[in-house]
């Protein structure tokens, strides 16, 4: 399909998508609980052939315990939530994900000046599954340890979407999995300051040693990682810039609490960053940090009720803050900490190639 016939389709311009929505109508593509994936597309969209979806972590972990992970049951999974919905939008975890494709339309009214972009460019997306139009023709694969679903199919990103080309210079499931998460680092790096204590819950996920390195780059930085698994603990010990490493379950607040207690001498942390993907690690979270401290929760699997109704019940004076996946130039801070960083770029080729 040419650009011509975008410009003949019944579909009037709509930055945000709203003209896409089905139901409610009047809301936001994020909000709705049906958008339309179907073409042309508007004069300023761009209509991209999928390749891979990263389903965020806490979405992709709540589908495959829903379905005893077993592959094929995921596979259905997947395919009837995004038909129902036009999108995939996790309604339990409210999460989605992001993805990888090639460029097959620019729509003639698309910001090309702002946000440059070409027929054949291979991109991926910033902004999340969850308001994404989404078809999905065929599963081709599925990668459970790696979040990563393989497909057929396309996909519509608005004039107001964010997107990023590939990398020449890194695998490209490499860069997708950095640039799922690239938020935290950037988000990171504006949060800690020097001399700082940073613990990091979920600190052995992708998301969790990209904050630890990116914390470790300030003056006098002390990092404490926290995660459950014995691989992803021992992982995380053979990484330079992680100081101390945590085994224990974050949903147990207690034990968390009296672990970082102990491996900070009753400091606690300064800044204390979550990013488990799984639902009540809040109350760690915040019994780990100090009085004033900042606790930023990064996970989708973060309750805001439970965050804040629990601070306040444990007369915790801290300041509570929720990730932003959007930080302007977070994708390319990110992908450049695997280019600075040799051992953490190993890691991720390990892990994501």
């Amino acid at each position: 399909m040419q650009n011509s016939e975008i410009e003949q389709g019944p579909r009037a311009p709509d930055p945000l998508g709203i003209q896409r929505v089905l139901e409610p109508k009047g809301f936001l593509p994020q909000q709705a609980e049906r958008v339309d994936p179907s073409l042309p597309i508007a004069a300023d969209e761009l209509l991209i052939d999928v390749e891979s979806l990263n389903i965020d972590s806490a979405s992709f972990h709540q589908i495959s315990e829903a379905c005893g992970g077993d592959v094929a049951r995921i596979e259905s999974h997947i395919l009837e939530l995004v038909a129902s919905r036009g999108k995939h939008h996790n309604p339990v975890t409210g999460s989605g994900g992001m993805l990888i494709g090639r460029v097959a339309q620019v729509g003639s009214q698309y910001p090309v000046a702002e946000k440059p972009v070409q027929v054949g460019d291979r991109i991926a997306t910033l902004v999340s599954l969850s308001l994404t139009p989404l078809q999905i023709r065929k599963i081709k694969k599925i990668h459970p340890k790696i979040d990563r679903v393989d497909i057929e199919g396309h996909a519509i990103l608005f004039a107001s979407g964010l997107f990023a080309k590939l990398p020449q210079d890194l695998p490209e499931t490499v860069a997708l999995a950095v640039m799922d998460v690239a938020g935290a680092a950037a988000q990171t790096r504006t949060l800690v300051r020097e001399n700082d204590t940073v613990v990091v819950i979920g600190g052995g996920g992708k998301s969790g040693v990209l904050c630890l390195f990116e914390a470790k780059r300030k003056a006098g930085v002390r990092t404490i990682a926290v995660d459950y698994t014995r691989a992803a603990t021992e992982r995380l010990s053979g990484l330079s810039f992680v100081d101390e490493v945590i085994q224990a379950d974050a949903r147990n607040a207690v034990e968390v609490m009296d672990k970082v207690w102990a491996a900070t001498k009753g400091r606690m942390g300064d800044v204390v960053i979550n990013v488990a993907n799984v639902p009540d690690t809040e109350m760690s979270s915040i019994l780990s940090c100090r009085n004033k401290g900042i606790v930023y929760f990064f996970s989708m699997a973060t309750s805001f009720t439970r965050a804040a109704l629990g601070a306040e019940g444990v007369g915790a004076d801290v300041d509570l803050r929720i990730g932003n996946g959007y930080t302007a130039g977070h994708a390319e801070l990110s992908l450049n900490i695997l280019r600075d960083s040799p051992e953490l770029r190993r890691l991720f080729e390990k892990t994501y190639v």
